[in-house]
This record gives structure tokens, sequence and C-alpha cells, in this order.
């Protein structure tokens, strides 16, 4: 057990960490000796700044949006691009017009830009046809740029996904997706932060998440330093209408477990390590419940241990095929009759994705959910680079029954320290954590055979990073 018997590297002293760990509310010499209080009780909670911020966050301007989305009559990715009232065209331009009114707020920190491109024909693309996508990007003030990307997809179907010509107003699937990333676009423009921000309407999802796939192709061939995604795709109502019970102050989020992206090689120190519930998404999804699940959102988050619904997909997966971490925050309860379906009425159903069936109090909520991750990861330290587990004599063989981690310093202002997080291997989250200080290592007796570690950094304000799982050298 740890007590105070802790080797720090770096300029940190055991009793420096004592007295962090005193301050971060832990209690060093009791459990795994690490501290005992569990970080989901111990939730980041948000301040004046984010309350206000989550406060403003307004239902009737997404009622209006997803209600405006719907007069295109039709927003599939086939449908016109030059018509001026209807059809994909259309919408993308009202969508950058909005975006460049909300830009003009933010004293030239925010710029829009289309990113368009031409898709080969496919399987659902049956001419060469373009796509854009609408972006708007907040820049961050931090030396070394991170970037948090936040989706909705703007384009919809009925039934037959080749069927561009009926209407398809696509009120839950997505205009509330793009209602919500409009909103957080006009709260956070006037706002700056360390983290850039990236808010995006995306097009060609419905037909293989085409416009998603090209944009993270494009950051990933730009070096961009992608720290967190959420796609939000079906986030409008709260109720199936199908019999089932409501859930008004839930949403799901989906995270995968092995990266998409993991190779030969990771899979087989993952498989050595027991790593399975460590990606870095998994990562996200906790960092989200600490930050965005509280009485400001009025939200509980369901994290679903999966890459998204079964044999389903959404545009953060274009994401964690570039080695993005990602996630897909969508309804408790979806209602089939009101997705991919023509716009009817049969045997007394009505049939169709309209706006009736949205609930725009549940939007907002969802809404704030996205926002106070957004604000805290943007806000916050960016999660920590070159976390390893050391296992290389005579540093530390694998076979000792202490633990020596090392990781490479931020350069972020502010910066306060770090501190190692650890769970027993069944746990879902991360139960204690130790303040190590402002070094770049510490030695820990405790055998890395027997929990699972991670570490975090902490910023001004004692804002914290996502946890970063480390690797092994």
């Amino acid at each position: 057990m740890l007590g105070a018997a802790a080797t720090l590297g770096g300029t940190g002293t055991a009793a420096a960490a004592a007295s962090n760990a005193a301050n971060d509310t832990t209690d060093a010499g009791a459990g795994h000796g690490i501290g005992t209080t569990p970080i989901g009780i111990g939730r980041q909670q948000p301040g004046r700044e984010l309350r206000a911020l989550l406060a403003a966050v307004d239902p009737a301007r997404l009622k209006a949006t997803v209600l405006k989305l719907t007069t295109f009559g039709t927003r599939h990715t086939l449908s016109s691009q030059t018509d001026p009232a209807r059809g994909i065209g259309a919408a993308t331009d009202w969508v950058a017009a909005q975006f460049e009114a909300i830009a003009a707020a933010s004293g030239g920190r925010m710029t829009v830009a289309r990113q368009s491109f031409v898709q080969p024909v496919g399987p659902r693309i049956p001419v060469p046809t373009t796509i854009t996508n609408v972006i708007a990007t907040l820049k961050g003030t931090a030396a070394t740029e991170r970037v948090y990307v936040v989706t909705g997809h703007l384009d919809s179907r009925v039934t037959d996904v080749m069927n561009f010509t009926s209407d398809a107003p696509g009120a839950d699937d997505d205009a509330s997706g793009v209602a919500a990333v409009l909103e957080m676009a006009r709260l956070f423009a006037t706002r700056g932060f360390p983290g850039t921000l990236v808010f995006a309407t995306v097009a060609g999802e419905e037909q293989g998440l085409f416009g998603s796939a090209y944009m993270a192709q494009q950051m990933k061939a730009a070096g961009t330093d992608v720290q967190a995604m959420f796609s939000n795709d079906i986030i409008g109502a709260s109720s199936a209408w199908d019999g089932t019970p409501p859930e008004p102050h839930t949403v799901r989020l989906f995270v995968e477990g092995v990266p998409t992206s993991e190779t030969p090689a990771q899979a087989v120190i993952r498989q050595e390590v027991g790593g399975e519930n460590d990606g870095p998404s998994r990562q996200l999804a906790r960092f989200a419940q600490d930050v965005a699940a509280n009485d400001a959102t009025g939200m509980d988050i369901r994290v679903i241990w999966r890459r998204d619904r079964y044999l389903r997909g959404s545009d953060h997966i274009s994401f964690l095929q570039q080695a993005y971490p990602a996630g897909r925050f969508t309804e408790p309860r979806e209602n089939f009759n009101h997705e991919h379906q023509d716009t009817r009425v049969a045997d007394g159903v009505q049939y169709g994705d309209l706006a009736e069936f949205c609930d725009f109090d549940y939007l907002a909520r969802v809404t704030r959910v996205n926002a106070a991750t957004l604000w805290s990861l943007a806000a916050g330290p960016g999660t920590p680079k070159g976390a390893t587990v050391l296992t290389t004599p005579p540093a530390n063989f694998s076979g000792t029954n202490s633990t020596t981690l090392t990781w490479t310093r931020g350069d972020d202002a502010g910066l306060a320290g770090y501190e190692v997080v650890l769970r027993e291997t069944t746990a879902a989250v991360w139960t204690e954590a130790l303040a190590v200080g402002d070094v770049t290592s510490v030695t820990l007796p405790i055998a890395k055979d027997n929990v699972q570690f991670g570490l975090r950094a902490v910023g001004p304000g004692g804002l914290r990073s996502p946890v970063a799982f480390p690797a092994v050298g």
C-alpha cells in the first residue's frame, strides 16, 4: 500500500504529493493507498461561467431550426443542389448563412468554410455527386492546438434510400443534431477557450457516412490533433411513442472499447494488458459522465459499451477509423415509425420523421450535455501525451510489484500538475486518484497486475482532462 512512501520522479516529492492529494479530497493511505474518493461521487461540477452558458440554451431556437430544415422538402444527398427552396443545396446555403451570422459575433475567432468534394459512383451513389460539409471553427488559444469536434448530419431520407424526390422532412434524423450544433456555435462564439472547437454539419450520412469520412480524412492528413469528437444523431425525442416508458432525462452515449483503428501489434499488447475497456473513446465517455451529468444539464448519460446501435452506425465511426476518440449521442429509445419512413398515414398510424414528434425541451437538455462536455474539454488541459508504464529493466521490470508511470509534460497555460487514477479491472469507472504534482514520472508500490492505471492533467480552477490510458514501454 502506498501511504506516504511514493517515489516521485521529476521535481515532485512525496510531501508535495500528499499536500496535493489533501487539496483534492483524496486520502492517501486508504484503499489501494492512492485515495478513496470515488471520481463518480466527486464529479467535476460546473462553475458560474459554464452554468450561464448552459442556461442560455434556447428550446425555442432549437425548435425554429428544426422546423426550418423540414421546409426544404427533402435534404437527400442526391436531391437538387441548385433549387433555391428545395433540396440539399438550399438547406446547405441556409446552414452556411446561420454559421456566418454566428461567426460575425466572434470578433474574428470563428471562421466558416464549405468543404466540398465529389463522391464517386458507389452502391448508394448512382452518379458522381458533390457533397458539402459546412464547418465553423472557433480557434483556441493553446500554444499547441488541440481540437474538439461536434457534428450533426444535414441529409435526410425516406424508406427507399435512393428516393430523392419524395418529401423527407428529417426532423429528428437529423435536424435535431444540426439544431444542437448551431445552438452550441451561437453560445460558444462569444467566448474564448484554450482548445479549438469545430462545429460541423456533414452530409452524405445516409448514403454511407461520406461527408464525415472526408472531413476526418482531411483532418488526419493535416495532422490535426482531434482529442474528442461527438456525433449527434437522432437526439430530439424522449419518448418512443410505442408504449415503452419515456426517459426525458436520459441520453445514450455509444462508445467503442477495442479501437476500430487498432493494428495487429496494438491488439497483441491490448490482449496482454487487458485494455479492452480502456480505449480512448471509453475514457471520453467517462469524462462526459463526470462533467455533464449534473443539475445544470438535468440529464443522466447512459453509456453503452458498443461502437453504435446494434449493426448500425453514424458519423463518429469516420473519426474512429482515423484513430480519433469519438462517440455518438442519441435519444434513449428510437421510434422507427418516424425514422427512414415515407410520410403517410396507414391504419390510423402517422409515419414519417415529422417535427410534431420532437420534444424540444428534451433536445435542449441534450444540447446542454454536449455543451458541458465541450466546454470542459476546451477550457481544461489537454489529454496527457506519452503516458507509459515502464516495463524495461532496470527501471521497472514487468515482474516487480511496483509500477512506474512516465509522461510528457503538456504546455497548457496554468497547468497545475497531474493525477494518477486507478480502478479494479472489473470497475466501470475510475474510483481512486492521487495528485502527484507537476512531475513527469511516478513510481507506486502497487502491482500493475491487479488494477488499471490512468493519467489525467489538472488545469486552472481544478479542471481535469480526460484520462490517458498508458502504453507499454
